[in-house]
C-alpha cells in the first residue's frame, strides 16, 4: 500500500521562502519513496512524502519548525492511494 503523509504551514509575515528553505533541509531518519516541496501564496508551504507502508505504519514526519517562523501549528494528514493510475 502506498500511503502520503502531507505537512503543512503557514510562515510568519515575509517568511516564506525561509520556511520552504527550512522545511527542504530536514532529514527524515527514513527515506520516503518520494518527497516534494511545494509553496502558495500567504507564504503557505506543503510537504508530501510517500511510502510503501501501512496506513498505521509509524513513519518519521517533519518537526514543528520554531513558533517565531510559522503563524499556527503545523497542519498534518495522512491518505492512502486508492488508483494507480497516472493521470486519472
Amino acid at each position: 500500500m502506498t500511503v502520503a503523509l502531507m505537512w503543512e504551514a503557514r510562515a510568519a509575515e515575509g517568511r516564506g521562502e525561509e520556511l520552504l528553505a527550512w522545511a527542504r533541509a530536514q532529514h527524515l531518519t527514513v527515506r520516503p519513496l518520494r518527497r516534494e516541496a511545494f509553496r502558495a501564496p500567504g507564504d503557505r508551504v506543503l510537504v508530501i512524502t510517500w511510502w510503501d507502508a501501512p496506513y498505521d505504519a509509524e513513519l518519521p514526519e517533519l518537526p514543528e519548525p520554531d513558533q517565531g517562523l510559522v503563524t499556527r501549528a503545523v497542519h498534518r494528514w495522512r491518505f492512502e492511494s486508492v488508483d494507480g493510475e497516472p493521470g486519472r
